[in-house]
């Protein structure tokens, strides 16, 4: 009774033509003199509704002086995989990807908002149906040789924190939306299915990212 639910849900879910959110994923350190500005925008976005706003630290920054609090290995992996996908030879800081589609300085909101428009403005992949234990996903046309799909739990709270040393040495730096978890939850490859999700940790929200392979465009995206 509840798979063939479940189905029916999904199947009306792939006749919607409901927007789904932009996702925004900052790429910083705090140890990078040029990140609070981007920080600032990217908390700015966490409270929207049609935005995923996202923000990874990265760890090539921790040895110069100051270990970023919330960096991790995942985060830097996830942005070599984009700057790959671009044939680029090297990252840096402080990136903005929307949708995995463009890339953008992290200090420049203009163009920031400008791209969240032009973005919304296209047409949305697959229906996403989260729930707290499981994600739907519609049927739809996938990629060649699908999609992946993501599990992000991220803290949609304000952090405060006092870096000691480095090029922000003395300031106090506000982080919303700081990525915790990224986890491959399976391959979608255009027939509507589901995932289980595993209980999310106190105090952390949902993100679900359906995106072609290897840095390629986010093609769906939901949050809790």
């Amino acid at each position: 009774m509840i798979a063939r639910m479940l189905a029916l849900l999904l199947a009306l879910a792939g006749t919607c033509a409901a927007a789904a959110p932009v996702t925004v994923e900052l790429f910083q350190s705090q140890g990078c003199s040029s990140c609070p500005p981007a920080n600032a925008n990217l908390n700015a976005l966490a409270g929207r509704a049609d935005v995923i706003a996202l923000s990874y630290g990265v760890t090539y920054w921790d040895r110069l002086g100051w270990k970023d609090r919330f960096a991790t290995a995942e985060g830097t992996q996830r942005q070599r995989e984009y700057a790959h996908a671009r044939g680029r030879q090297s990252v840096w800081t402080p990136q903005i990807y929307i949708d995995g589609r463009a890339d953008v300085v992290g200090t420049r909101r203009a163009e920031i908002e400008a791209e969240i428009a032009k973005r919304a403005r296209r047409a949305t992949g697959p229906a996403l149906t989260l729930a707290p234990s499981r994600v739907g996903v519609a049927a739809g046309r996938a990629p060649a040789g699908g999609a992946d799909v993501w599990l992000v739990r991220y803290d949609p709270r304000t952090l405060e924190v006092p870096i000691r040393a480095g090029e922000n040495g003395g300031r106090t730096l506000a982080h919303r939306n700081v990525v915790r978890r990224l986890v491959a939850l399976g391959r979608w490859t255009g027939e509507a299915t589901s995932f289980a999700l595993p209980p999310a940790p106190a105090g952390l929200r949902t993100a679900v990212l359906v995106q072609a392979p290897k840095g390629g465009p986010i093609i769906a995206a939901a949050k809790s």
